[in-house]
């Protein structure tokens, strides 16, 4: 036998190793024809891309590296498929109770992981809970605040045993002392959730409450403000099922049971203005309450109100006008007011970079709504905008 012939010999002694290379080598291939993507639809994320050498020293190359290894990782092939074989191997083998930081629940419930305020949070919640003060200070009988506590505080007997998440109540009591000490009314929605926790009122796979959820939420304020509220049975109820949310994005679990959003058939119109500076803009762009092509991707909550929008006005059906300053929890509980007010007004800090003292001078709002989750208000790094001039 020649030499050769030996040395073949010997490589097919190792079919383990001859598998993993033509796998890797395959894989590379595979990676060198499939085109970089962007966006991450179903992981509801932006993607890494190719990174640049802009420096040859220690430091640049260093920067390259790490910056490739994570464009590697985000473009890698198949990766959607990866991340949904992770979380199968964690969930049905391993027996794990979370996956991608989210904890798997009963009721095919997810929850986050959320154990404490992280430091950045320590830094963001008194800001924001000191914008809110000044805000009840500065416009006395007119601000109320809805803080909306995340599934797991409505549903511990859910969260997996002996998973220590934050005390969410110890800081809702003390911003509802802070709130009415200054002349606010705090809208404090635990107990109504509570009452009605056997109905659907948190999505299972999503981080929102639902419309219903949002419905008993808002009938509460109503009580508050003595308004009567939107009668469901008089409008069409609209669903689109096979919703997959933002926790379901992170854990991925083979078994998920998928949602269904909720939502009522309305004519009123919404406008999305382009703010440029303070005060009430001239343009914006008409349209319906709902982005229903939204129900066709994968982030079908968007489809409420057309999203985060900085400013924005719906015509309602009622009188007077209202202040909505909120996060994405208000975007299903928005179109209820339309049948009590004239005007409702929407403000996301996110796309609103000023203050609202000259947009509230403009509009003369007989109330404002300051409508958060508690998870977004310990953490928005926006809110403190509440607060100051502008």
């Amino acid at each position: 036998m020649d030499k050769h012939s030996k040395r073949s010999a010997s490589i097919f002694r190792y079919p383990v190793l001859i598998a993993f290379t033509l796998f890797f080598a395959g894989l590379f291939l595979l990676d060198l024809v499939t085109p970089d993507r962007a966006y991450s639809e179903l992981e509801n994320t932006t993607l890494s891309q190719r990174p640049s050498l802009s420096s040859v020293s220690a430091d640049g190359l260093n920067k390259f590296f790490t910056a490739y290894t994570k464009y590697v990782k985000d473009q890698v092939a198949g990766r959607d498929n990866w991340v949904a074989l992770q979380s199968t191997v964690e969930t049905k083998v391993t027996q794990k109770e979370q996956s991608g930081g989210i904890l798997l629940g009963r009721q095919q419930m997810m929850f986050p992981r959320t154990y404490g305020l992280v430091s950045s949070e320590t830094r963001t919640l008194p800001k924001n809970t000191a914008a809110l003060e000044a805000l009840c200070q500065q416009y006395p009988g007119k601000v109320n605040v809805m803080l909306v506590p995340a599934a797991s505080a409505i549903y511990p007997e859910n969260v997996p045993a002996g998973a220590p998440l934050l005390d969410e109540d110890r800081y809702l009591d003390s911003l509802s002392d802070v709130v009415q000490a200054a002349g606010g009314r705090f809208v404090d929605v635990r107990q109504t959730l509570t009452d009605h926790k056997d109905e659907y009122i948190y999505y299972r796979t999503d981080h929102h409450w639902t419309s219903t959820g949002a419905y008993y939420a808002y009938k509460l304020l109503c009580d508050t403000l003595g308004l009567t509220p939107f009668d469901p049975s008089a409008h069409t109820v609209l669903t689109a099922d096979g919703f997959y949310g933002t926790h379901y994005s992170k854990a991925r679990t083979p078994d998920a049971e998928p949602d269904t959003i909720t939502y009522y058939d309305l004519p009123n119109e919404l406008t999305i203005y382009s703010v440029s500076g303070p005060g009430q803009p001239a343009d914006g762009e008409t349209t319906g309450l709902y982005d229903t092509a939204k129900l066709d991707v994968y982030d079908k909550y968007a489809m409420f109100l057309h999203g985060n929008n900085g400013l924005s006005r719906i015509r309602g059906d009622g009188t007077g006008r209202i202040l909505v300053i909120k996060d994405s929890y208000a975007n299903c509980f928005v179109p209820y007011l339309t049948a009590n007010y004239a005007d409702i007004d929407v403000v996301d800090f996110r796309n609103y970079n000023y203050g609202l003292d000259k947009l509230i001078a403009d509009n003369d709002y007989d109330q404002l709504l300051v409508l958060y989750s508690f998870d977004s208000f310990k953490s928005d790094p926006y809110l403190y905008r509440a607060g100051v001039a502008g």
